[in-house]
């Protein structure tokens, strides 16, 4: 990263322009980008001034070509686009999330029972009419109900199995999270599928989402209940530490 700094650095300043200009015209130069938002601190006119005389730059294409070279050279950062705030390593100048975060309770509310048992629940109505819980804990076991893509009473991503699967293992995660382990503690899965034609899309996310946790896992067809729904997955972790993990949140 500091390569492809020191490289926008020359170049802005064989322009005599700001690494910000650069960057930013950069961006908007990709024909694929119609406009870029730029933040600024209030009261700070000279950003304004400064942001004006990118309107009028071109970067030329030996210039943008040392921008690429620079950028072939930098490591992939694990995660997608969001997981800035949501899992390490954070982008942010500090490097952690201590000027932009509070701490906040987990997704989903922890109930413990005299058994050392500890549920969470994801009050859809099939938890309630069949009593069981979304996730379970026992010592440092961690078991994740058949979860399908519902939000409430509502199904997210209907026709589409990537959106599904995405959502489900979305609501695991934040069960597992509640519970106090990671989705990198999970060491096994269980896919049912509805349709042979989806096993790809599904298994795809299951790659992306796992990629380097690499846990035990199955995959089978099978006839779901409920109407649209296309995938069901659930899963079991082992978690070493005891207590709920303590979840951030924006300030």
């Amino acid at each position: 990263y500091q390569n492809l700094l020191k490289v926008i650095k020359q170049i802005a300043n064989a322009h005599n322009v700001s690494i910000a200009n650069i960057s930013t015209k950069y961006c908007l130069q990709n024909p694929f980008v119609a406009a870029v938002i730029i933040g600024a601190r209030l009261g700070k006119s000279e950003h304004l001034k400064d942001n004006f005389r990118m309107l009028k730059l071109k970067i030329p294409d030996e210039d943008l070509n040392k921008i690429n070279n620079a950028q072939n050279k930098l490591s992939t950062i694990p995660g997608n686009c969001g997981d800035e705030y949501r899992k390490p390593p954070y982008l942010t100048a500090s490097g952690d999330l201590s000027h932009h975060v509070d701490k906040l309770p987990n997704v989903f509310k922890l109930e413990e029972n005299i058994k050392g048992i500890s549920t969470v629940s994801s009050n859809t109505k099939w938890e309630k009419m069949a009593s069981y819980s979304r996730a379970l804990k026992f010592q440092n076991r961690v078991l994740v109900s058949g979860t399908t893509a519902t939000h409430g009473q509502i199904l997210v991503g209907r026709q589409d199995a990537t959106a599904q699967t995405h959502f489900i293992l979305d609501k695991i995660e934040a069960s597992i999270e509640s519970l106090g382990g990671t989705l990198k503690d999970v060491i096994r899965t269980r896919i049912f599928i509805k349709n042979i034609s989806d096993w790809e899309r599904i298994a795809a996310v299951h790659g992306e989402r796992f990629k380097g946790i690499n846990p035990v896992n199955t995959m089978v067809k099978a006839g779901l209940i409920g109407e649209g729904y296309l995938v069901e997955i659930e899963a079991e972790a082992s978690i070493k530490n005891t207590k709920p993990n303590e979840r951030i949140t924006k300030k």
